[in-house]
């Protein structure tokens, strides 16, 4: 195991020595005093919810194969995509691009889901924080892959054409529940999780595959 991730490890070890532990017994024990410590030290705090600190099956798989230093299982990979893939929800009107226009101010929207947020308001996508997307916007992260050209460099020339439908349906699901096609994927389940709305993710897809998006010139 590399120095890094042995840290949060010995952090826990020091602190059980603190509380006049001599010893600890398995990694599960250190699994089960972390998971107690972040209970303890997160608290319910407008529509912030300490629930959000329960990993699903998906998620938790994906911690305990980081924290082994090993990368997850083939099958429990396929496994996991597959169950996910099955839970995107596509258009009730079967209308998969919007308007990018409204698909840019929700890139650039970083607000949402924090304790300082009312129930009910409209969250972003704070697609800019891990991606680069459109030439004009000259700050943003590189956690995840450039998606400028996106549209372009897959040949999309109409959205709504035949010849596009696989490439704008998988664009969909992507935003929609990333673990549906990288088990392991860092991305925000938008719709899954239901951090945007069916008509945020569309005006999203537009964004990136319509040609006269920012994205694609």
């Amino acid at each position: 195991m590399s120095k890094q991730k042995c840290l949060p490890y010995l952090a826990v070890a020091a602190s059980l020595a603190i509380l006049g532990c001599a010893s600890v017994n398995s990694t599960a024990d250190i699994d089960a005093l972390t998971r107690s410590m972040v209970q303890t030290s997160f608290r319910d705090e407008g529509m912030a919810k300490v629930e959000r600190l329960q990993q699903d099956e998906a998620n938790a798989a994906c911690s305990q194969a980081e924290a082994a230093g090993q990368p997850l299982d083939a099958g429990r990979a396929q496994a996991i995509e597959a169950a996910n893939l099955k839970s995107v929800q596509w258009p009730r009107d079967g209308r998969l691009v919007g308007d990018w226009r409204e698909g840019e101010k929700i890139a650039q929207n970083g607000r949402g889901m924090t304790w300082s947020d009312k129930a009910g308001s409209v969250n972003g996508g704070n697609c800019y924080n891990c991606h680069q997307i459109s030439k004009e916007e000259i700050s943003y992260g590189t956690l995840g892959p450039s998606l400028y050209h996106y549209g372009k460099i897959r040949g999309i020339q109409n959205p709504d054409g035949p010849e596009s439908k696989a490439i704008v349906e998988y664009t969909w699901g992507k935003v929609w529940n990333a673990k549906a096609y990288n088990a392991c994927s860092g991305m925000p389940r938008f719709g899954h999780a239901g951090i945007l709305s069916e008509a945020q993710v569309r005006d999203l897809v537009a964004l990136l595959v319509d040609p006269q998006s920012p994205v694609n010139r």
